[in-house]
């Protein structure tokens, strides 16, 4: 007798959960949820290693600390894409505003995805092609407690359709501090993904056979500094990141050659127990004013380790009085 049991959906969802884990982050991190979205936020933080939780001048990516928000000198406008081997995707679109007289908000999506993802039946033979879709909305605030000392919280509503029928909508939290003890150094610290996981449901996939299953993110933990020398038009920064019980370390640099011109370069997911391999980066940035607007394109370049390509961000900021 046949079993009730849909044996062939069971091997697809398997299969899109199996390939989205090992497609999406090069630092697998054993498959742990969430990967996509630890890979980083468009050209600039990734050609910079992802070490801008303590740098607060520029364009104030929410994403890495929503404490620095209130730095933010006038409302800017953000969108970026990613080329990726393996068919994978990752977009980003962002604004954030500074909110008179102390405080700053800003709105974001992140968007990553799997496609051409091929189906087969049980007997191996191909049927059909699935995606997958990975969304992250964030909403962050911040506001200065002091002229040199800044907070801010970031809610993030995220929404994974994985297989028809199964998909997760669930809500996390960032929290994180900012501190200038002088104009030249800057220091926070970030707490990520507090409350972030992804809640499946299989009962309208399976009926009676369908469960709920729970995967959590880890949480991510981060001390970070960016310091601007007096021999350099630039700036480094330094992170220290626990994801989960992994200990991570990042290195990041900008160098202005030109008041229209800049190069970056770090190197990301520095693991003291070796256990991942560490991910170079670098990129350039092109400036340029036209009336009140002043558009910035980024370019960011990232070694995936495990993959024989690298990823290729492109990014245009749209700052405007």
């Amino acid at each position: 007798m046949q079993s009730r049991f849909p044996v062939r959906k069971l091997f697809l969802l398997v299969s899109l959960l199996a390939f989205q884990v090992r497609a999406q982050d090069g630092f697998e991190l054993g498959g742990q949820a969430g990967s996509a979205f630890r890979m980083g936020f468009g050209a600039r933080g990734m050609a910079t290693a992802n070490a801008l939780s303590a740098v607060s001048n520029g364009d104030a990516l929410s994403y890495y600390n929503p404490a620095l928000t209130p730095f933010q000198t006038r409302p800017t406008a953000f969108v970026s894409t990613g080329f990726l081997p393996f068919d994978r995707t990752l977009n980003y679109v962002s604004y954030v505003q500074r909110l008179k007289p102390s405080g700053g908000f800003s709105v974001a999506l992140i968007n990553a995805g799997v496609s051409n993802i091929q189906g087969r039946d049980s007997d191996g033979q191909p049927t059909e092609s699935y995606a997958t879709s990975e969304n992250q909305f964030l909403f962050s605030f911040g506001t200065k407690l002091a002229e040199d000392f800044a907070v801010g919280v970031s809610a993030k509503i995220l929404y994974f359709s994985l297989f028809q029928d199964v998909k997760s909508t669930t809500v996390g939290f960032d929290v994180g501090l900012l501190y200038r003890p002088s104009e030249r150094l800057t220091l926070a610290l970030v707490l990520a993904d507090i409350n972030s996981k992804y809640k499946w449901d299989t009962s309208q996939l399976y009926g009676r056979d369908g469960t709920t299953t729970i995967d959590r993110f880890p949480l991510r933990r981060k001390i970070a500094a960016s310091y601007a020398p007096t021999f350099l038009d630039g700036q480094l920064s330094a992170e220290i990141e626990w994801v989960g019980s992994t200990l991570l370390a990042r290195f990041g640099t900008e160098i202005s050659l030109h008041k229209n011109f800049g190069l970056s370069a770090g190197i990301d997911q520095l693991d003291f127990e070796r256990r991942v391999s560490p991910k170079p980066t670098l990129g350039f940035s092109l400036k340029t004013s036209w009336n009140s607007w002043n558009p910035v394109l980024h370019y960011g370049y990232v070694v995936e380790p495990y993959s024989g390509d690298g990823i290729h961000v492109v990014s245009l900021t749209l700052g405007f009085e």
